[in-house]
């Protein structure tokens, strides 16, 4: 299991690459293995107001459909637009190619709530 010590971490398993005030956002490695094949993502729309811990979208794969949260509050500036053609990016790249969306982050100070990888690390390894 592959966990960035550079990425913050929600409990709801998705990763937070800060840069200024946009956050990328996207599922940890944990988490696709989990799903298994990922075939379809409901992308979230650009100009939505989100909450920290609001479900925006969605991935299915073939065992089964999960919720994506939102780690961190603001509004979702970009999304992902190869996951439409692409959904396996998720499974093959999930901290690269395979990232959901970026928000611009309202409250800097959510982003401290987050795991840091060897916290997430302890969590999901229970």
């Amino acid at each position: 299991m592959h966990i960035p010590e550079d990425l913050k971490y929600s409990k709801d398993h998705e990763w937070v690459r800060l840069s200024g005030t946009i956050a990328r956002v996207g599922i940890t490695d944990y988490a696709q293995d989990a799903l298994g094949d990922v075939v379809f993502v409901q992308l979230p729309a650009s100009g939505t107001e989100v909450s920290a811990g609001q479900s925006c979208s969605e991935v299915e794969s073939t065992k089964s459909v999960s919720d994506i949260y939102v780690p961190v509050s603001g509004s979702i500036t970009n999304v992902n637009n190869l996951l439409s053609e692409s959904p396996n990016l998720i499974n093959s790249d999930p901290y690269g190619d395979g990232w959901i969306m970026e928000i611009e982050v309202s409250d800097l100070s959510s982003v401290a709530e987050l795991l840091d990888s060897a916290n997430y690390r302890q969590f999901v390894e229970g």
